[in-house]
């Protein structure tokens, strides 16, 4: 049992080695001068996902292209890219996908065992048009059918609910629909694009790039547990965004329903467009990307005890950065902040995850995070509205095994550690409860540039 805990200590604090030499990596690129950017780099289409990028004609800047990340947020211009991709009758073509075979463990008194699949799956069409270009996406997942219950075990995670009661130790599952959306994209001056985005489903300018598009989670099945205080937006039902940008910022604003979606997963639960966000984004270097967001979402959230839905003010910020793109070695870190503020409280979120990347082959992956939950975030209705601030730290490796017609099959594993203050060590029955998981991971292999 000794050798057990001590291989899963050095995991941990491998991943916490990471993290930290993560923070020193964020503060020296953000003291390293912005490179000269060319010109036409204004000029070119700044479209699709890392990860999400269309084929690239002859003379396109395609690592302009894969700055776009989920709905219109932006990735370091230095992203990698993971997709298939194609032309057919003036139309590019691409799709993208990242699926997930996995076993979940997680210990002490609320922890579970689950077998499933985490996964989802994305194709875009786009064209010239007029004097823009026009992009058309469509994405889904299967996790409605491939994770059952409500949710898979994930410690301290918490949001939405399930039978009538607050989601709590948990992960939701996504929704069948994520995203059906178009964009618009044409120049308003020289050096200076407007864009115009919006769907029945897609993502409102607030937050950073949602985790499952960032390159530094792609190796993690996980979701984080911030994820409803940073980008648990990326799936509104109805959404209208509009914006102008150079190719160093971006500003934009948009109108879409804040409300979160019900348990029932394979339908639209549209609303009113009566949640409103803004956000700026800022490029220093082809490496960094830099965001904050403010949003006011209205009826966001479920009451407790079937008393009327909560609105939320939302604040984030977030710095991303991607090195090593093209050499044998990719670094991408994630640092974001996030803030929600409704009916008499107030709580924070502090997310750090990195991934590290050698020849393709073998992947090091983190993430820790720090968030503050209220007793009925957690499901302890003793505590009510008092909020506590707990933590988990991830760290995993994943080792591609096969790539062959275009796809990476990898093996991998992770171990976590769930933290919590004395006050609820009762109620998880340790203040430290480990997990692990182990999974099969599929994508499409890099496009290299």
């Amino acid at each position: 049992m000794s050798v057990r805990m001590n291989r899963g200590a050095a995991c941990i604090l491998g991943a916490a080695a990471l993290i930290g030499a993560s923070c020193a990596r964020v503060w020296a690129q953000a003291q390293e001068p912005a490179p000269h950017q060319h010109e036409h780099q204004a000029t070119v289409p700044q479209d699709e996902h890392a990860g999400h990028a269309p084929a690239v004609h002859e003379g396109h800047d395609m690592a302009a292209m894969a700055r776009e990340g989920s709905g219109t947020g932006w990735l370091p211009e230095a992203s990698p890219i993971y997709a298939f991709h194609g032309s057919r009758a003036g139309w590019q073509l691409m799709g993208h996908f990242n699926v997930f075979a996995q076993f979940l463990h997680e210990s002490g008194d609320r922890g579970a065992d689950q077998g499933g699949s985490i996964n989802w799956f994305m194709g875009m069409a786009q064209r010239p048009l007029w004097r823009g270009r026009l992009a058309l996406r469509g994405m889904t997942s299967l996790e409605p059918f491939t994770i059952a219950g409500c949710g898979y075990p994930d410690l301290l995670a918490s949001g939405e609910q399930c039978d009538g009661e607050p989601i709590h130790d948990r992960q939701h599952p996504h929704d069948l629909f994520m995203e059906l959306s178009a964009r618009y994209d044409a120049p308003l001056t020289r050096g200076l694009r407007w864009q115009l985005f919006g769907g029945p489903a897609g993502e409102p300018a607030l937050g950073p790039v949602a985790f499952p598009h960032r390159v530094s989670a792609m190796p993690n099945p996980i979701a984080p547990l911030a994820h409803h205080w940073l980008d648990a937006t990326h799936v509104a039902f109805g959404v209208v965004t509009g914006g102008v940008y150079s190719p160093r910022w971006k500003a934009e604003a948009s109108v879409f329903n804040g409300r979160e979606p019900d348990e029932h997963r394979t339908g639209f639960d549209f609303g009113a467009l009566d949640s409103v966000s803004g956000r700026l984004s800022y490029a220093p270097r082809s490496a960094v990307v830099l965001q904050v967001s403010v949003g006011r979402l209205t009826e966001a959230e479920a009451g407790e005890q079937g008393g009327p839905r909560v609105d939320v003010t939302r604040t984030t910020a977030s710095a991303i950065i991607h090195t090593g793109v093209r050499d044998a070695r990719l670094w991408a870190t994630t640092v974001a902040w996030g803030r929600n503020d409704e009916s008499g409280h107030a709580s924070n979120a502090f997310l750090l995850e990195s991934a590290l990347t050698f020849r393709e082959r073998d992947t090091w992956f983190g993430r820790f995070e720090a968030t503050g939950k209220t007793g009925h975030d957690l499901d302890v209705p003793l505590l009510g509205d008092e909020t506590f601030t707990v933590a988990k730290l991830q760290g995993g490796y994943t080792r591609a095994v096969a790539s062959r017609w275009g796809l990476v099959a990898g093996l991998g594993g992770a171990l976590s550690a769930g933290i919590v203050p004395q006050s609820l060590s009762g109620a998880y029955g340790s203040r430290v409860n480990p997990g692990v998981a182990f999974f099969v991971t599929v994508h499409p292999a890099r496009v290299m540039m």
